[in-house]
């Protein structure tokens, strides 16, 4: 019975992996692929830069490095609305250096206290196993979308959990039309619930990238009274442990309560797209 849920909850997790859509806004003039990239062009957005501290939704906060910018929730929803990503309503923030192709995105699910007593039984093989049959199902409903199909090819990095920092980490390696992809994942829990962190990057550039955007990721904090370690006897407990963060148990959610459109979220895309993307967001004269 377990290993069904598993296997219906990743057709929906990995159902989400798809590329990002056009930009429909337009930046300012003309900036040079490399030297004037800049995402403070980007229209419509309040930008907060660092050195500074962004306000996650009022339990969370994340420090904001030299060099960096912030969109609130609203601004972050713009962002992705403007790339045709159907928003969550769980959009917190958004991070990105000022100068570089890679992003993060802040979402909060507010699904309670997710108990960590997985932390060392988590079976990797049968994780996967389970995704991959969950894409499998996932593709037929990408043709009939016309969008292309994903084969999943295996760990670029196993679930791994920091019962320090209460942060759990992994990244999924596939294929699609030919290009890589690679879904990078953090979740790092809460007291009443999970920041969900991921890490839009050309994966050709993922390992120069990670260590860029881990120790940034180490500026967030849960606010006093939010804390993982503040849980107490009668808060709400989440339905799941470590186990169904990993194979979208949030997303099962969605299902339940029929918001299955909010689903198609861009949570990666493969070099190709990457590269498109950005040249959509900056290349275009504001005035075309």
């Amino acid at each position: 019975m377990k290993k069904r849920i598993f296997v219906a909850v990743s057709v929906l997790c990995v159902c989400a992996l798809i590329v990002v859509g056009q930009s429909r806004k337009r930046p300012s003039p003309s900036p040079s692929p490399v030297d004037q990239f800049s995402w403070e062009n980007f229209e419509g957005v309040n930008w907060l830069k660092g050195p500074s501290v962004g306000d996650l939704g009022g339990n969370a906060q994340v420090k904001v490095p030299q060099g960096y910018v912030f969109a609130g929730s609203a601004d972050t929803r713009t962002i992705m609305e403007a790339n045709h990503n159907p928003i969550t309503g769980r959009e917190m923030g958004f991070v990105a250096p000022a100068g570089e192709d890679w992003f993060a995105v802040f979402e909060f699910d507010d699904v309670g206290y997710v108990k960590d007593d997985e932390k060392d039984s988590l079976d990797t093989s049968a994780l996967l196993d389970s995704i991959r049959q969950g894409t499998e199902a996932g593709n037929k409903e990408r043709v009939k979308r016309g969008w292309p199909t994903m084969t999943i090819l295996g760990w670029e990095t196993p679930p791994r959990y920091n019962e320090i920092t209460h942060n759990l980490e992994w990244a999924i390696r596939a294929t699609s039309e030919g290009s890589p992809v690679v879904n990078h994942n953090t979740r790092l829990l809460g007291r009443g619930g999970v920041m969900e962190v991921t890490l839009v990057t050309n994966p050709a550039t993922l390992k120069e990238t990670l260590p860029k955007f881990k120790t940034m990721l180490e500026g967030f904090e849960f606010k006093q009274g939010h804390q993982y370690a503040e849980f107490r006897k009668g808060d709400r407990t989440a339905a799941y442990g470590l186990t169904g963060l990993i194979v979208g148990g949030g997303t099962a959610a969605l299902v339940k309560t029929g918001a299955f459109k909010w689903i198609w979220k861009a949570l990666v895309a493969g070099a190709a797209a990457v590269a498109a993307l950005f040249k959509k967001l900056f290349s275009r004269n504001k005035n075309a």
